[in-house]
């Protein structure tokens, strides 16, 4: 598929793929599709950030590349390594022919035959059906020594092996970094970027969200449902829930063949939107029926 050529045209594609999107991330989105810039979207988890990433590489028959980023990742695993047992087999099987020149035989070693890419170096390449979708996830759980490397990768869209020299991307990938923000990420790359805050959606959203991702939910569970999430993230909880904790909770208790909410039921199936033991401890009893009583009570009648 091509890239949409306007705003409209963009939020239309997600929403294809059941992604619910406002016309800020839309725009966004759309400025970094047209001006070929990487896209940062930073906000709490599970409110939506890698699931963007997703859903445009299916709208655009896209391949997603993604590197999962976690402390200590460096550049060279990142980019490539070399494989190791491959190469032992070849000298292995080349000293057993004779005649080895050691010169010829150490060239040949650090070839691609022996070369195994990883994220970085993928999206460098070729893809079939065009640039691929480049998600960096969770780049906040790095360093700076790693985010000063992805600086410059960015800013050329190439990669450096020392063996074989530059590869630089004949088209650009489509990258989108994101950030859970447990730490800051450094200035300089967010410059590079086109920024997105990616906050908890309103009732609304959240409802179409629902529907698109849970249709087979009633529409009085599907709001019972959102109203309690909504105002379980007013509580003062370690962690709070989000969209991805919503979706689940819902298909859990379609699973069970509930219609309605009640506080025997949450209590039963908080471990599908709590993911922590004291924030389930808290709404254990009369806390719940509590939430309940006053999500109930922010409905209008559906």
């Amino acid at each position: 598929m091509n890239i949409p050529q306007s705003i409209d045209g963009v939020q239309e594609m997600l929403g294809a793929q059941g992604y619910v999107c406002g016309r800020a991330l839309g725009t966004v989105a759309y400025l970094a599709l047209k001006l070929g810039r990487p896209l940062f979207l930073e906000g709490e988890a599970g409110t939506g950030k890698t699931e963007i990433a997703k859903t445009l590489s299916a709208a655009l028959g896209r391949r997603l590349i993604r590197l999962q980023c976690y402390e200590g990742l460096d550049a060279a695993t990142a980019v490539y390594e070399w494989n190791f047992a491959h190469q032992m087999i070849a000298i292995r099987t080349a000293e057993a022919a004779g005649g080895v020149d050691r010169g010829e035989l150490g060239d040949a070693l650090f070839t691609e035959e022996f070369l195994i890419e990883r994220p970085l170096l993928q999206a460098m390449r070729p893809q079939p059906g065009g640039a691929p979708v480049l998600l960096i996830d969770e780049i906040d759980r790095t360093d700076e020594p790693f985010e000063a490397f992805l600086l410059e990768a960015l800013s050329d869209y190439q990669v450096t092996i020392p063996e074989l020299g530059t590869i630089h991307a004949p088209e650009p990938p489509i990258v989108i970094l994101t950030s859970n923000r447990t730490r800051e990420v450094h200035d300089a790359l967010k410059r590079r970027c086109l920024y997105h805050w990616v906050d908890y959606p309103d009732f609304t959203r959240e409802i179409e969200i629902l529907r698109a991702r849970a249709p087979e939910a009633s529409e009085t569970l599907s709001r019972e449902v959102v109203a309690f999430v909504q105002a379980l993230r007013t509580e003062d909880l370690f962690k709070k829930p989000g969209v991805a904790e919503t979706i689940d909770w819902a298909k859990c208790l379609l699973a069970l063949d509930v219609v309605s909410l009640s506080p025997e039921v949450i209590a039963d199936t908080l471990g599908a939107v709590l993911k922590y033991q004291d924030d389930i401890a808290r709404m254990q009893g009369s806390e719940a029926k509590r939430i309940l009583d006053e999500a109930r009570a922010t409905l209008d009648p559906a």
